[in-house]
């Protein structure tokens, strides 16, 4: 079980603060205490994720001039920054667009920052930038993404990085694994629990591509949260948040039908181009360092997750 945060209160700026990450670490914030204001162009985000103690600040990343305006106006101490292009395939087909969001964007928020010597949490990926793991991936191992999503993600972390070392900064980057939870959207940043559960709900088969022996590290969403509060109270560095197991895509699918009741056989497709066949990560530099653990197992986080889609309530709690 991750340490409780132990930073007193603070003005706090979340940056896609109506998405799904995003709402759910700006719902934690506030229930500290702290000041904070969402930033969030909403193309993705929905404005009834945002908790009505959080003002929000509709703003494009990419653009200074608004960006700036919303920091000086919330003046704030520490910025988490989980705005972005999320979705692989569109990273794809529009790497130019993904660079612009995740590169171009970020520096852009670290440049507001330093405005007012705020510190920056970045919300990173493990997956995306490992490349194929024989054993789970630790932070000091060989970077290869396949992806331009994976790219502009990794440069996001060096921007950080060489802000640390021009600036003095001490920004953090979080490289998460796969994020699940209550507000996942399954037709926005895609990912394979909200289709799959979207699916079932529908009372429809999910699809599977490949033979689902494919493995990743599924971490539920209050988790990412307590490891992304943790960081904030933390000198510079990078670290994984996951659980440090690998799960297949077909025991996913299994425990899915379980949790739902919905006990439907998937279809299968044929494999996408560029898949990985294992990714999970090492935790062991989030535990020691941040006093982070994942406490939430597969099935209870996705039985929480199957209630709030049942419930189809937007602002369903994480816990």
């Amino acid at each position: 079980m991750t340490r409780p945060v132990s930073w007193p209160a603070v003005r706090a700026i979340v940056t896609g603060a109506a998405g799904f990450i995003g709402s759910h670490v700006a719902d934690a914030l506030v229930a500290r205490g702290d000041e904070v204001t969402a930033i969030d162009d909403l193309s993705t985000g929905r404005r009834e994720r945002v908790h009505d103690a959080v003002r929000l600040v509709t703003a494009d990343i990419r653009d200074t001039e608004a960006l700036g305006s919303a920091f000086a106006g919330a003046e704030p101490e520490v910025v988490f920054h989980l705005a972005a292009q999320a979705d692989v395939r569109v990273s794809v087909e529009r790497p130019a667009h993904d660079a612009e969001v995740n590169v171009i964007g970020t520096i852009g928020v670290l440049e507001a920052a330093r405005g007012c010597g705020a510190k920056v949490v970045f919300s990173s990926t493990g997956g995306a930038i490992y490349g194929e793991c024989e054993r789970p991936a630790m932070e000091d191992d060989g970077l290869r993404p396949i992806s331009p999503y994976g790219t502009s993600k990794l440069a996001g972390e060096h921007y950080l990085a060489a802000w640390n070392r021009l600036h003095g900064t001490e920004h953090v980057s979080l490289r998460y694994g796969n994020v699940y939870g209550p507000r996942q959207d399954p037709h926005g940043e895609a990912g394979v629990v909200a289709i799959f559960f979207g699916r079932l709900a529908e009372g429809q088969p999910a699809t599977i591509f490949g033979t689902g022996r494919q493995t990743r590290d599924y971490v539920y969403v209050s988790d990412v949260v307590a490891g992304t509060l943790a960081a904030a109270g933390h000198e510079p560095g990078v670290f994984n948040v996951g659980t440090g197991r690998e799960t297949s895509v077909l025991e996913l699918y299994d425990v899915a039908r379980h949790v739902s009741g919905v006990d439907l056989e998937p279809e299968f497709a044929e494999e996408r181009l560029g898949e990985l066949a294992r990714s999970f990560l090492d935790t062991k530099r989030a535990t020691a360092e941040l006093g982070f653990t994942a406490s939430v197992d597969l099935e209870e986080g996705l039985a929480r997750t199957w209630r709030a889609v049942a419930e189809g309530d937007a602002r369903a709690a994480s816990n």
